[in-house]
């Protein structure tokens, strides 16, 4: 990654890996509900596949919208 650019291309950057990030936390999600019944360990690898989903795009909301809500967390957000 040699290009340089501006801060609105990297403002679009970073929001399409928000939104990529949030799609791969749902697909994850509903395939662990799909192999809940089946097949317990993959149930248990997907969650825990939608939870890193879930980090990385509460990381760039954070980075976008920063002080604002909390994703995830009822609204609650702790501030270290």
């Amino acid at each position: 990654m040699t290009d340089v650019v501006d801060a609105d291309e990297l403002l679009r950057r970073i929001r399409r890996g928000r939104e990529h990030a949030a799609a791969e936390e749902r697909a994850w999600r509903e395939r662990a509900q799909s192999l809940a019944a089946t097949d317990p360990d993959g149930a248990r690898e997907a969650t825990v596949r939608a939870w890193a989903f879930e980090a990385v795009a509460g990381v760039l909301e954070e980075i976008v919208c920063p002080g604002g809500p909390a994703v995830g967390t009822g609204g609650v957000k702790q501030v270290t």
